[in-house]
Parts: C-alpha cells; sequence; structure tokens
C-alpha cells in the first residue's frame, strides 16, 4: 500500500475532468468543449510527469487556446451545414400583389406572389395599399418581407 500514497491525485483529477468535458462536447457536437477536454488531458500528463500546479494550470490553458486558435477554422469549414433552397425561397426577388394592406403596427397584410397568398410586413414599415405592387425582399419565418415598387407609367402616342 506504500505506492498508494505516492500516487497523486492530480493526473486523475485532470483525467476525469477531461472525461467530463468530453461526455458533454458528444452531447452538444458544437465544438465547445473539445479543446477544454485537450488542455484537460495534457495537464493530466503534466501532472503524470511531475509538474506542480501552476505548470499544470498553463499547459492546460496553452493547449486549449492553441487548440482552438488551430482548428477551430479548420473545423468549422469541415462542419459547416450548408443551406438548403426551398420552394418557400423561390419567391423571394417576385413581384406580388397586396391583396390585404399592410400595416406593420397592425399586424396586418396579404399579399399573392407566385400564385400563393402570403402574410406579408413591409421592410421599411410603410403601410402598402391593397392592390399595389410589391416585391418579395426577404422571408421570415411564413412572412413575406415586401417592399413597394414604383409605378411606372408609359406613354403611348
Amino acid at each position: 500500500m506504500e505506492w498508494l500514497r505516492e500516487i497523486s491525485l492530480a493526473p486523475i483529477v485532470w483525467a476525469m475532468i477531461g472525461l467530463a468535458l468530453a461526455v458533454a462536447e458528444g452531447m452538444t457536437a458544437q465544438l465547445v468543449s473539445i479543446w477544454f477536454t485537450l488542455g484537460a488531458f495534457a495537464a493530466a500528463l503534466a501532472a503524470l510527469l511531475g509538474g506542480s500546479v501552476t505548470v499544470q494550470l498553463i499547459c492546460f490553458l496553452v493547449v486549449s487556446v492553441v487548440t482552438f486558435l488551430v482548428m477551430r477554422p479548420f473545423c468549422r469549414k469541415k462542419l459547416a451545414v450548408k443551406k438548403t433552397a426551398t420552394n418557400a425561397d423561390s419567391v423571394v426577388g417576385t413581384m406580388g400583389v397586396v391583396l390585404e394592406d399592410v400595416d406593420n403596427m397592425k399586424e396586418t397584410g396579404r399579399v399573392r406572389a407566385n400564385g400563393l397568398d402570403w402574410t406579408a410586413r413591409s421592410v421599411d414599415g410603410s403601410i402598402l395599399p391593397r392592390n399595389s405592387q410589391v416585391r418579395v425582399q426577404s422571408i421570415q419565418g411564413v412572412k413575406l418581407m415586401v417592399e413597394a415598387v414604383p409605378h411606372t407609367t408609359t406613354v403611348s402616342s
């Protein structure tokens, strides 16, 4: 039992911290704690090699920061979720006709665009009267964000 007294608890504590952080990372899959997991295992190694608590903390911080700075940009590229265009996205940029006055303050407004009726709000907050033409700028949730289209008059000879 002499050998048991000589074992320092620091490597075990660091390893347990590293395992807890690894489990947390596995549950989130957002690259939040993986950097600290690696730092904790580096600190555990420093503790096994007889490093002081200060050396262990420095190892933890340095490895965590370096792995974060070096690996995060690479991982973000590889794990980036590509936005998939939907049929609803096809309405952006199209013209529409106001079916019900668009009034952001009253939270009213309906527009027909691409043959479908949509709830609508104006981009700039202006009131858009019924039968006016609008252009769809974006979609927020299930609402079209629209802007008025200036009337163009044609002169016939």
